[in-house]
């Protein structure tokens, strides 16, 4: 199989072999038009049935005089009040469901690191949703029914795990249900079994790239082609080095449980943007302080609909992340559907510095375009004297951080001044030796704000 692959890449190029692999290219290729026709049926359907069947909705609509039939089009989708992780919280566990519990055949929740979590529930019919977009995120990546997918996204009320594993069920993928953990196994299964499809977080893909140096297995010894990695915010430069050392195209997978899980959208091979698979979710980015849409190209927050979700619709909840609506319709792929640019980070996660909005992934970005650090950090806020002061922990290579003194100096002061000049703020930076901060199986946690501590 490997060399089947190589010998079509050379003839085709990496791209150009992925490009025409669709799931479902009716719907994935479905014109503009009959698309927003689907979404407007769906968007009507799914108003009436929340007024009807959630009272919490229903007090929503009535507080500001809207009725389910005053949404006729996409055009009246800004008259629906927002939806936030506060309401589900406040409707704890199930009164935000549209159906009765019988009906529901799976809970998911959140990791709840503020308080109660987040519960969602899944009709039979939910799941079958939830399947086919994530087999068409995958089949972006290149899975077939020939493929093996080692999934190393957590299993359990984590919605990462299951939600993979159904998608590539349905595709009729080979499903390795290894969840996260483990590297050493990881590697020797991936080894063994021949996995060809590698999902998990991007800083866990990168963790294991530094597992098999350990080990010494080459990328060369694995089969590995591709990799869908999500549920935390990458740079470009992190894809790079994944792809790199891993010897793969890596793709970028959205979503979140509060609207299905992952699958909500994902990037094709040409990597201009991830496709939201329109005919479920209906997105619009809006002012993250006034709540105003936004025009096309305009950055700002990601609001989703569900338009087919049974068991916990979502009307226009706010999902904290920002990016933008790509204004250019159509893609080299032959997907139809919109796309929104590579995440820029979260309103919760943006530092305040100084007056100063800062992403986690501006630092990153810099980070990696600098020789003799390795692409791992951690970012530290505190207040001294009422002034914030934002450091930066960077790890460098073996053979720098045993260098002199004076080229540690001169690294740093390289660094300093190039995250500077993006932040427009001054910052410290501490060399750190390598291995020294903290690897991340799940999620990756960049950041220790000690303002509030």
């Amino acid at each position: 199989m490997a060399d089947l692959i190589e010998f079509a890449v050379s003839i085709l190029g990496e791209e150009e072999l992925f490009l025409a692999h669709y799931w479902n290219e009716e719907i994935e290729c479905m014109p503009r038009e009959k698309l927003r026709v689907l979404q407007e049926e769906r968007l009507r359907e799914t108003v009436s049935r929340v007024y009807e069947n959630v009272p919490f909705y229903r007090n929503a609509f009535d507080k500001i005089g809207l009725k389910p039939d005053d949404i006729k089009s996409l055009d009246d989708l800004k008259k629906l009040p927002f939806t936030n992780k506060d309401d589900l919280r406040d409707n704890y566990p199930y009164g935000l469901f549209a159906v009765p519990l019988s009906e529901v055949i799976r809970i998911h929740a959140s990791s709840g690191t503020t308080g109660k979590p987040t519960v969602v529930g899944y009709t039979r019919q939910d799941i079958r949703s939830w399947a086919e977009v994530m087999a068409r995120s995958l089949s972006c990546c290149g899975a077939n029914k020939n493929s093996k997918i080692q999934n190393a996204y957590g299993y359990g009320l984590f919605t990462g795990g299951l939600g993979v594993h159904y998608g590539a069920e349905l595709i009729g993928a080979s499903v390795i249900p290894v969840s996260g953990g483990h590297s050493k196994r990881q590697i020797m299964l991936m080894k063994d079994f021949g996995s060809t499809i590698l999902t998990c977080t991007p800083s866990y893909a990168l963790h294991l790239s530094d597992v098999m140096k350990e080990m010494g297995v080459s990328k060369d010894e694995l089969c590995l082609e591709g990799g869908l990695f999500g549920a935390e915010p990458w740079s470009l430069n992190l894809r790079n080095e994944i792809e790199n050392r891993l010897g793969i195209i890596a793709l970028d997978v959205y979503g979140l449980s509060e609207v299905i899980g992952p699958g909500v959208a994902v990037e094709c091979p040409v990597k201009e943007g991830l496709h939201i698979w329109e005919d479920h979710f209906l997105a619009e980015i809006v002012d993250p302080e006034t709540g105003e849409q936004l025009p096309a190209g305009s950055y700002g927050e990601l609001v989703i609909t569900t338009l087919t979700k049974e068991a916990l619709p979502m009307i226009r909840y706010r999902t904290r992340d920002i990016t933008r609506i790509i204004p250019e319709e159509g893609c080299s792929c032959g997907r139809t559907h919109m796309r929104i640019d590579r995440l820029q980070g979260r309103t919760d996660d943006m530092l305040v510095i100084r007056g100063v909005n800062v992403f986690p992934s501006q630092i990153e970005e810099v980070l990696f375009n600098i020789s003799h650090t390795e692409p791992y950090y951690m970012i530290y806020v505190d207040r001294r004297e009422q002034l914030d002061e934002l450091e930066v922990w960077v790890e460098v290579s073996d053979e720098v951080f045993s260098d002199e003194i004076r080229k540690l100096e001169s690294l740093e002061r390289e660094i300093r001044k190039e995250i500077e000049v993006v932040l427009g703020i001054n910052v410290k930076v501490k060399l750190v030796e390598p291995k020294s901060i903290e690897r991340f199986e799940g999620k990756s946690k960049r950041v220790i704000d000690r303002r509030s501590l």
